[in-house]
Protein backbone atom coordinates (compact mmCIF):
# COMPACT_ATOMS: atom_id res chain seq x y z
CA UNK A 1 0.00 0.00 0.00
CA UNK A 2 0.89 3.52 -1.29
CA UNK A 3 1.03 6.88 0.82
CA UNK A 4 2.21 10.29 -0.09
CA UNK A 5 3.03 12.28 2.74
CA UNK A 6 3.45 16.14 1.36
CA UNK A 7 5.70 18.71 3.84
CA UNK A 8 4.71 22.00 2.48
CA UNK A 9 7.36 24.75 1.81
CA UNK A 10 8.65 26.87 -0.53
CA UNK A 11 12.36 26.09 -2.07
CA UNK A 12 15.37 28.06 -1.94
CA UNK A 13 18.06 29.56 0.61
CA UNK A 14 16.15 32.25 1.61
CA UNK A 15 13.33 30.03 3.10
CA UNK A 16 15.30 27.21 4.67
CA UNK A 17 13.86 26.66 8.25
CA UNK A 18 11.37 29.43 8.32
CA UNK A 19 8.13 28.76 9.89
CA UNK A 20 6.21 28.41 6.63
CA UNK A 21 8.34 25.87 5.83
CA UNK A 22 7.79 23.47 8.61
CA UNK A 23 6.42 20.73 6.34
CA UNK A 24 9.66 20.61 4.89
CA UNK A 25 11.49 20.27 8.08
CA UNK A 26 8.83 17.48 9.02
CA UNK A 27 9.57 15.25 6.19
CA UNK A 28 13.00 15.80 6.36
CA UNK A 29 13.13 14.89 9.99
CA UNK A 30 11.39 11.90 8.77
CA UNK A 31 13.80 10.98 6.11
CA UNK A 32 16.70 11.03 8.26
CA UNK A 33 15.48 9.09 10.89
CA UNK A 34 15.13 6.64 7.82
CA UNK A 35 18.50 7.17 6.45
CA UNK A 36 17.23 8.22 3.47
CA UNK A 37 17.74 11.03 1.11
CA UNK A 38 15.90 13.28 -1.40
CA UNK A 39 16.14 12.72 -4.71
CA UNK A 40 14.96 16.13 -7.57
CA UNK A 41 12.05 14.92 -9.70
CA UNK A 42 8.95 16.36 -11.30
CA UNK A 43 7.75 18.95 -9.27
CA UNK A 44 9.43 18.07 -6.37
CA UNK A 45 11.91 16.32 -4.16
CA UNK A 46 10.98 12.58 -3.30
CA UNK A 47 12.38 10.10 -0.58
CA UNK A 48 11.13 6.77 -0.22
CA UNK A 49 10.88 4.63 3.26
CA UNK A 50 9.09 1.41 4.11
CA UNK A 51 6.84 1.27 7.51
CA UNK A 52 5.93 -2.37 7.93
CA UNK A 53 4.74 -3.24 4.66
CA UNK A 54 3.38 0.05 3.35
CA UNK A 55 5.50 2.47 1.26
CA UNK A 56 5.57 5.72 2.17
CA UNK A 57 6.40 8.72 -0.59
CA UNK A 58 7.64 11.83 1.04
CA UNK A 59 7.18 14.54 -0.89
CA UNK A 60 8.53 18.70 -0.61
CA UNK A 61 6.95 19.89 -3.96
CA UNK A 62 9.67 22.34 -5.63
CA UNK A 63 6.08 24.39 -7.21
CA UNK A 64 6.56 27.23 -4.29
CA UNK A 65 3.90 27.35 -1.73
CA UNK A 66 1.09 28.74 -3.99
CA UNK A 67 1.17 26.04 -6.68
CA UNK A 68 1.37 23.07 -4.20
CA UNK A 69 -1.67 21.40 -5.88
CA UNK A 70 0.29 20.74 -9.34
CA UNK A 71 2.67 18.44 -7.39
CA UNK A 72 0.31 17.00 -5.43
CA UNK A 73 -1.78 15.95 -8.12
CA UNK A 74 1.71 14.73 -10.57
CA UNK A 75 3.01 12.69 -7.63
CA UNK A 76 -0.77 10.79 -6.75
CA UNK A 77 -0.71 10.06 -10.60
CA UNK A 78 2.50 8.98 -11.11
CA UNK A 79 2.29 6.71 -7.93
CA UNK A 80 -1.79 5.74 -8.03
CA UNK A 81 -2.13 7.11 -4.76
CA UNK A 82 -5.88 6.77 -3.84
CA UNK A 83 -7.30 10.48 -2.00
CA UNK A 84 -7.38 9.15 1.04
CA UNK A 85 -3.82 7.84 1.51
CA UNK A 86 -2.44 11.58 0.95
CA UNK A 87 -1.57 12.87 3.92
CA UNK A 88 -0.38 17.15 3.49
CA UNK A 89 2.07 18.28 6.84
CA UNK A 90 1.37 22.27 6.59
CA UNK A 91 2.05 25.20 8.91
CA UNK A 92 -0.64 26.58 11.00
CA UNK A 93 -1.03 30.12 12.54
CA UNK A 94 -3.83 29.31 14.69
CA UNK A 95 -2.47 26.77 16.71
CA UNK A 96 0.15 27.63 19.22
CA UNK A 97 3.85 26.89 18.17
CA UNK A 98 4.34 22.93 18.25
CA UNK A 99 0.63 21.89 18.72
CA UNK A 100 0.49 18.99 16.16
CA UNK A 101 -3.35 18.77 14.59
CA UNK A 102 -4.29 15.29 12.43
CA UNK A 103 -7.74 16.16 10.12
CA UNK A 104 -9.59 14.49 7.86
CA UNK A 105 -10.52 17.04 5.54
CA UNK A 106 -11.57 20.90 6.60
CA UNK A 107 -11.14 24.67 5.15
CA UNK A 108 -7.86 26.21 4.15
CA UNK A 109 -8.34 28.50 6.58
CA UNK A 110 -6.37 31.11 4.34
CA UNK A 111 -3.68 28.57 3.73
CA UNK A 112 -2.39 29.43 0.17
CA UNK A 113 -0.61 26.10 -0.44
CA UNK A 114 -4.18 24.43 0.81
CA UNK A 115 -5.60 26.35 -1.05
CA UNK A 116 -4.23 25.50 -4.22
CA UNK A 117 -4.20 21.92 -3.43
CA UNK A 118 -8.15 21.87 -2.69
CA UNK A 119 -8.57 24.03 -6.00
CA UNK A 120 -6.52 21.37 -8.05
CA UNK A 121 -7.83 18.21 -7.01
CA UNK A 122 -11.39 19.49 -6.94
CA UNK A 123 -11.90 18.89 -2.88
CA UNK A 124 -11.06 19.65 0.39
CA UNK A 125 -11.42 16.16 1.73
CA UNK A 126 -7.81 15.29 1.93
CA UNK A 127 -5.76 14.93 5.71
CA UNK A 128 -3.96 17.03 6.86
CA UNK A 129 -1.65 17.18 9.78
CA UNK A 130 -1.34 20.81 11.31
CA UNK A 131 1.73 22.38 13.03
CA UNK A 132 1.40 25.22 15.01
CA UNK A 133 3.57 27.80 14.48
CA UNK A 134 1.94 30.50 16.46
CA UNK A 135 0.52 34.33 15.50
CA UNK A 136 2.70 36.18 17.84
CA UNK A 137 3.02 39.09 15.57
CA UNK A 138 1.73 42.37 15.23
CA UNK A 139 -1.39 43.39 12.31
CA UNK A 140 -0.57 43.58 9.49
CA UNK A 141 2.78 41.42 10.11
CA UNK A 142 2.08 38.20 8.62
CA UNK A 143 4.02 37.33 5.89
CA UNK A 144 7.12 38.37 7.73
CA UNK A 145 6.12 36.14 10.31
CA UNK A 146 5.25 33.43 8.30
CA UNK A 147 7.93 33.79 6.42
CA UNK A 148 10.65 35.19 9.66
CA UNK A 149 12.83 32.01 11.63
CA UNK A 150 11.60 30.27 14.57
CA UNK A 151 12.85 31.60 18.12
CA UNK A 152 15.38 30.34 20.30
CA UNK A 153 12.56 29.16 22.75
CA UNK A 154 11.05 27.59 19.78
CA UNK A 155 14.46 25.67 18.75
CA UNK A 156 14.34 24.22 22.32
CA UNK A 157 11.39 21.70 21.80
CA UNK A 158 11.60 21.38 17.68
CA UNK A 159 13.34 18.12 17.63
CA UNK A 160 10.47 16.34 20.19
CA UNK A 161 8.03 18.37 17.95
CA UNK A 162 9.65 16.87 14.52
CA UNK A 163 9.62 13.53 15.78
CA UNK A 164 6.36 13.70 17.04
CA UNK A 165 5.03 14.38 13.80
CA UNK A 166 6.77 11.49 12.11
CA UNK A 167 5.32 9.29 14.96
CA UNK A 168 1.68 10.42 13.74
CA UNK A 169 2.64 10.19 9.80
CA UNK A 170 3.70 6.46 10.46
CA UNK A 171 0.39 6.08 12.87
CA UNK A 172 -2.23 7.15 9.98
CA UNK A 173 -0.58 4.85 7.42
CA UNK A 174 -0.46 2.02 10.02
CA UNK A 175 -3.62 2.75 11.79
CA UNK A 176 -5.82 5.27 9.98
CA UNK A 177 -6.70 8.37 10.58
CA UNK A 178 -9.64 8.17 13.36
CA UNK A 179 -7.64 5.87 15.58
CA UNK A 180 -4.55 8.66 14.78
CA UNK A 181 -6.19 11.49 15.75
CA UNK A 182 -8.00 9.84 18.98
CA UNK A 183 -4.13 8.83 19.88
CA UNK A 184 -2.32 12.31 18.85
CA UNK A 185 -4.78 15.40 18.57
CA UNK A 186 -5.34 14.98 22.93
CA UNK A 187 -1.47 16.10 23.14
Amino acid sequence: MKYLIAGLGNIGPEYHETRHNIGFMVVDALAQAAGITFNDGRYGFTATMSVKGRQLILLKPSTFMNLSGNAVRYWMQKENIPLENVLIVVDDLALPFGTLRLKGKGSDAGHNGLKHIAATLGTQNYARLRFGIGNDFPRGGQVDFVLGHFTDEDWKTMDGRLKTAGEIIKSFCLAGIDITMNQFNKK
